[in-house]
């Protein structure tokens, strides 16, 4: 058994899974493979919202798998992300993860791949 705070998970996939799982968190981290501001991140995830991408952020730096630096020095307000040490070492298990669905869409007769607009 694994205990974050007041929450338990059974193995360690289900630990692995409240790091990473859900609609936008795997797909943030990979995208934060290299430092980017939060613009360049709106930018490169159309289909987020902005609140989503917030929360997604905010969750994603209270565990420690990235970091938030504000640069106020001068106008206008700069946000850079990036992945901390321990949120790196996630880049080739969501490398192999996107892999895995590249061949399964090629595999499943049932999965279309289109184009995002």
């Amino acid at each position: 058994m694994y205990c974050i705070d007041d929450k338990q998970y059974p193995c360690s996939t289900s630990l692995t899974m409240s790091f990473i799982g859900g609609k936008w968190k795997a797909v943030i981290l990979i995208h934060l493979a290299m430092k980017k501001r939060y613009n360049e991140l709106r930018k490169e995830l159309p289909r987020v919202t902005e609140r989503t991408l917030s929360l997604q952020l905010k969750e994603l730096e209270n565990d420690g798998l990235i970091t938030r630096t504000v640069y106020t020095s001068k106008p206008p307000l700069k946000v850079e992300y990036e992945l901390t040490e321990f949120g790196r070492t996630l880049i080739p298990l969501l490398r192999s993860i996107a892999e895995w669905g590249k061949e399964a869409a090629k595999n499943n007769p049932r999965i279309q791949v289109t184009e995002l607009n």
